[in-house]
């Protein structure tokens, strides 16, 4: 598989390390756990990926490899933005963000006393929407880090010894993807 890469970003490789830089940043990941063989042509600007004599498990590391570093050129030229909306019927959630947009804590959450608390992962910054009234913007380069905390606020907010089709409260990712310039 071969992945084009635009004139804006720059890829490097050290051995199977890849660093893509851009305007946006910097991402390096390591790929040390696949066989596989990485090639970078700078002129034609592509990185082509192969593997010789895998079985089939093996060979679909590569699509996911290309789509990973994939992911880390639009990272590193657009970003990533998850949207994420509070949904409640009685209580209110109340979720405050701190330490600059790295912790979200959500207080409320079907009447509990509880509260709970998500650090963001490198790189990864939280906001409260402008727009929108109940809704936080998670925003980064690394489409996993942005990823993560987004999945972590959802879990953290699940309802527990409920019919979960009358309790719908929660918090959900209503929107995901590049952040469009």
């Amino acid at each position: 598989d071969a992945i084009t890469y635009p004139a804006t970003v720059t890829l490097a490789l050290n051995g199977r390390r890849v660093t893509v830089t851009g305007p946006r940043g910097k991402l390096v990941r390591d790929f040390d756990h696949s066989r596989l063989s990485l090639t970078l042509d700078a002129e034609k600007r592509t990185l082509k990926a192969e593997m010789w004599h895998g079985k089939r498990k093996e060979l679909c590391q590569i699509r996911t490899i290309c789509s990973i570093i994939n992911n880390m050129v639009t990272g590193v030229t657009q970003g990533y933005r998850y949207k994420m909306r509070f949904v409640y019927a009685h209580f209110p959630i109340n979720v405050n963000i701190s330490d600059a947009g790295k912790t979200v804590e959500i207080r409320n959450f079907l009447g509990e006393k509880i509260v709970r608390r998500v650090k963001m992962g490198a790189g990864v910054v939280c906001e409260r929407s402008e727009a929108v009234k109940d809704e936080i913007i998670l925003t980064g380069n690394d489409n996993e880090q942005v990823g993560q905390p987004a999945a972590l606020i959802h879990q953290s907010v699940l309802v527990k010894n409920k019919d979960i089709r009358k309790f719908l409260d929660g918090i959900y990712v209503s929107e995901k993807g590049a952040i469009e310039n």
